[in-house]
């Protein structure tokens, strides 16, 4: 069985509004978010044009601990990320399963963490959005 290899979300609640409860949803889940990237602004600074887009890193250090001694590799899909974006009026959210980890490194043992983290995450989204 094949899936898109990312959950989205669209809501009718304004951007700003989705972004500011991502800031005050993710610490309350024990996550951290790392950085907050403004993809609007920085195309703007090269002249392009485009409606609100932020991608949003986020991270338990926690899990992140853990799946770094089953094996290193699992650095290239950290941390985690959100896209939130504004199109035609609507606001989507959008993660990319952290479940798929698993179905790329060899250790079994990735599989029940990844789905946990994934669990986390998009009850974090489906709140964000509500």
């Amino acid at each position: 069985m094949t899936r898109d290899f990312a959950y989205s979300v669209t809501t009718g609640k304004p951007f700003a509004e989705v972004v500011a409860a991502f800031e005050r949803l993710v610490p309350e889940n024990q996550f951290r978010i790392l950085h907050t990237h403004d993809v609007q602004a920085t195309l703007a600074q090269k002249s392009f044009q485009r409606g609100p887009l932020k991608i949003i890193e986020v991270c338990n250090a926690g899990f992140a601990h853990k799946a770094l001694q089953i094996n290193m590799d699992v650095a290239l899909f950290m941390p985690c990320r959100y896209t939130v974006y504004e199109q035609n009026g609507k606001t989507t959210v959008s993660l990319a399963w952290p479940s798929m980890i698993s179905q790329m490194l060899p250790e079994t043992e990735f599989r029940a963490p990844a789905e946990d983290v994934e669990a986390k995450l998009i009850a974090i989204m489906k709140e964000a959005i509500r």
